[in-house]
């Protein structure tokens, strides 16, 4: 027998059995994907170490699986172990309403409307809201009803409940109404854990954008594109020197410094939230490199091609939420098992007075406001401000290019 577990690399938030793509008893070939594991970032596909046969499901459907744990058996060709279920990890209580879904599924399956490649999760989410699986495109491998697929049909109202005629109406919801899928479900935990277990605190800087604007429009002129992104997490990543503590985290005998400043980048998905991939080793890149990695990192992460390595690892998170329209939010929940996170609003034109020649003068500059939130366990005032004074001398006083 050949095991076949969860990957090591998880970045502290819960992931779940999402929809095993092989039944037991079905033949696979090596790195055919056997399993979808689902955090509130990624899916990813598990494949099979060898090739042989699906023996024993030890994880089941809605399982949560954390690293290392023990997913399912393959026997590999040649043997002949006996093939068993395991039962569940997390097996669901017994209950009325359970005993209800379960002759629900029966009822599916009696019409013909279950095939055998809908997962548990999937035939549940259709008993749930009472609609037919056969009349909804599938998107998986090989036509495949995912729980998106059902999740999109719900919410568009196009499908027809189960045990109704074809030519019956479309179910109707309320048009205020959206349905929660898994990662909305995931980040709200996750959130509500953050607020919980840290104690938030948030400072609020200014910073003058013009140096930084000059030397973007320096590059852009001899045909190198870099985003005021790529400056910001550079900038990060210099300003950790003067308060290493931002880059820790809170243990239980201590404050963890990261070894490396990996600096986790937001990036929005529309309405399926965002993602965060991170740019590792960020403090031994150049500004032209750490643009190179987010340009690669942010298209994959809106193609939906991202790896669990790509959002795993994060020391330090910046949330540029000023690339949709806000000046200010505050405060921006931490990362979990970060120490701080910083927020960017807004690049507009103000009026500011500035000292020329030793007299108050008023100018009009590209100002956005900066803040630093951090978990106060972790990181004091002091800290805060010596951080955020940096952060913003670095980007004033940007080199000419």
């Amino acid at each position: 027998m050949i095991e076949v577990r969860v990957p090591d690399e998880q970045e502290g938030t819960k992931a779940v059995v999402r929809a095993w793509l092989k039944q037991i008893g079905d033949a696979v070939a090596e790195n055919d994907p056997l399993v979808e594991l689902e955090t509130d970032k990624v899916t990813q596909e598990v494949p099979a170490p060898a090739a042989g046969v699906l023996a024993e499901i030890v994880l089941d459907t809605d399982a949560e699986a954390v690293p290392g744990a023990l997913l399912a058996r393959i026997e590999i060709a040649g043997e002949q172990s006996k093939t068993v279920r395991a039962e569940p990890v997390e097996a669901l209580p017994s209950s009325p309403a359970l005993k209800e879904e379960r002759q629900s599924l029966d009822k599916l399956g009696a019409n013909g409307f279950v095939e055998t490649r809908l997962s548990p999760s999937v035939r549940r989410a259709c008993v749930q809201h009472g609609i037919d699986p056969a009349r909804i495109a599938g998107t998986g491998r090989n036509g495949r009803v995912t729980r998106e697929d059902v999740d999109r049909a719900v919410a568009s109202a196009t499908v027809v409940s189960v045990g109704e005629p074809a030519t019956a109406q479309p179910r109707k919801f309320a048009a205020q109404d959206i349905p929660h899928d898994r990662m909305r479900l995931t980040i709200a935990e996750n959130m509500v854990r953050a607020v919980s277990e840290a104690p938030h605190v948030t400072a609020l800087f200014e910073a003058d954008f013009s140096a930084v604007a000059a030397h973007k429009a320096a590059l852009a002129a001899r045909g190198q594109k870099l985003s005021y992104t790529a400056y910001i997490v550079k900038a990060a990543a210099d300003a950790m020197a003067v308060a290493p503590a931002i880059n820790g985290r809170w243990e239980k005998d201590r404050i963890a410094i990261a070894p490396t400043i990996d600096i986790g980048v937001g990036t929005a998905l529309g309405e399926k939230g965002l993602v965060v991939p991170v740019v590792k080793d960020a403090g031994s890149l150049s500004l032209e490199q750490i643009g190179g990695r987010l340009d690669d990192l942010t298209s994959r992460a809106r193609e939906g091609k991202l790896d669990r390595s790509d959002v795993s690892g994060g020391s330090f998170t910046i949330s540029n939420h000023g690339v949709s329209g806000s000046l200010l939010a505050a405060p921006i929940i931490l990362h979990q098992g970060q120490a701080a996170i910083l927020g960017v609003g807004k690049l507009q034109k103000r009026v500011v007075v500035r000292e020329a020649d030793g007299e108050d003068a008023i100018v009009i500059l590209p100002m956005a406001y900066v803040t630093l939130t951090i978990d106060h366990r972790v990181v004091d005032g002091h800290q805060t401000n010596a951080w955020l004074t940096r952060f913003v001398e670095i980007l004033e006083n940007w080199p000419a290019a």
